[in-house]
């Protein structure tokens, strides 16, 4: 592909993108790969070069540009090189007089009010830069040292004591250690939740919200003699936990939820659970740097009905904890009303509950709990807060 036809092959991925953040459908991520699965005559380089266009353009605007080519001019406008490929053999048409271009911006305006006061202005531009590789080392079978020989352009986390930080690039897929089940790929800041829960031997553990069991397999490696069920109310993100647990040698039961019966279908855990953790649906906004279309798809519409599920789970999740037992809330967002807020208003009906310390030195302090965040930690944004159930 020539340069130029480079240029055209993102915006026409741009625009089924911003078609995709319409209509709630597949990730970026995944139009690029459905993209050139159709375009076989396309070599690496020109995958690579095409998808880094893509996500530039992406990561620059807050809001849904009006097409994928006002996107791309946008680009073009911190790239005056780009220009000169419009109107070429097999590229773009050429930019007409006035034609628009998408302006920059980081976090659209009417979210700005909703972030936490810790996440200011000079910490927003991480919230976009590219995020590294985190491994997650199965303590129950291997150790962190010895593994890190394995990965030579790894290093240590700071903060986990089971995390091996890789460049961005780097792919594990096809490495012993995964393919033995020693090693996952978890942000540090996830591998960070599941520390929290502090889980031990012969507890009884309950994963809410586990989707494909990335946290349940963690809790599974910290504490590989405890009784831990992952639950959720979506049968293809749960269904991709089991071969992962079978390849990690790890023992965790799942179960389907059926909303508004969760409470019923979990009766024989109410008020048994030693800690419930509830990793809840949320804006995301923590993991822009992973998925930047993110800021397209949310809408003050869509965060009430997050609120809503969050305050929800919440509810049911009190409801399964044993006297003296904890919950472990965590969302991957910086926004104040679905982190501290939404653990503010829980405590303001529930005095008796108390807040117990989470992760120690990490993180900063925000309101009941603490909040990582991609400028101050080096991770995804989490709130993360742990409660226990007075006995």
């Amino acid at each position: 592909m020539t340069p130029a036809a480079r240029l055209q092959a993102a915006i026409e991925i741009v625009d089924e993108v911003i078609a995709s953040a319409r209509d709630d459908g597949p990730p970026a991520d995944a139009i690029v790969t459905l993209y050139f699965k159709q375009r076989r005559y396309a070599g690496s380089g020109d995958r690579r070069a095409v998808r880094e266009l893509v996500f530039r353009a992406i990561r620059r605007s807050a809001v849904i540009p009006a097409s994928g080519r006002s996107a791309i001019l946008g680009l073009a406008t911190d790239q005056p090189e780009l220009i000169d490929l419009f109107g070429l053999p097999r590229g773009p048409e050429p930019r007409t007089e006035g034609e628009a271009a998408t302006p920059a911006s980081l976090v659209p305006e009417w979210l700005i009010p909703e972030l936490s006061a810790l996440v200011g202005e000079d910490e927003r531009p991480a919230l976009l830069e590219r995020a590294p590789l985190d491994l997650r080392v199965n303590a129950a079978r291997a150790s962190r040292d010895d593994l890190l020989a394995q990965f030579p352009e790894g290093e240590l986390t700071t903060i986990s004591p089971w995390g091996i930080r890789l460049p961005a690039t780097t792919k594990v897929d096809d490495q012993p250690a995964f393919a033995q089940g020693l090693v996952e790929v978890q942000d540090e800041g996830s591998q960070l939740i599941a520390l929290a829960c502090a889980a031990q031997d012969n507890e009884r553990i309950l994963d809410l919200c586990a989707g494909a069991g990335g946290k349940a397999l963690a809790l599974a490696a910290a504490a590989p003699n405890a009784t831990i069920l992952a639950t959720d109310t979506n049968r293809s993100r749960l269904s991709k936990l089991s071969p992962r647990a079978d390849r990690a040698g790890a023992k965790i039961e799942t179960r389907l939820l059926n909303p508004p019966n969760e409470i019923a279908n979990l009766s024989d855990w109410a008020g048994t659970a030693d800690c419930v953790l509830v990793d809840a649906p949320c804006s995301g906004s923590g993991t822009w740097r992973r998925n930047p279309e993110g800021r397209w798809r949310l809408t003050p519409e869509r965060l009430e009905r997050l609120a809503a599920q969050q305050a929800r789970l919440l509810e049911i999740a009190s409801e399964l904890v044993r006297p003296g037992g904890s919950l472990v809330y965590a969302v991957c967002s910086l926004l104040s009303r679905e982190g501290a807020g939404q653990i503010g208003a829980f405590l303001s009906s529930r005095s008796s509950w108390i807040v117990q310390d989470t992760l120690g030195a990490a993180g900063r302090s925000d309101g009941a709990d603490r909040l990582l965040t991609p400028g101050q930690d080096g991770t995804d944004g989490f709130f993360v807060a742990r409660l226990g159930r007075p006995c």
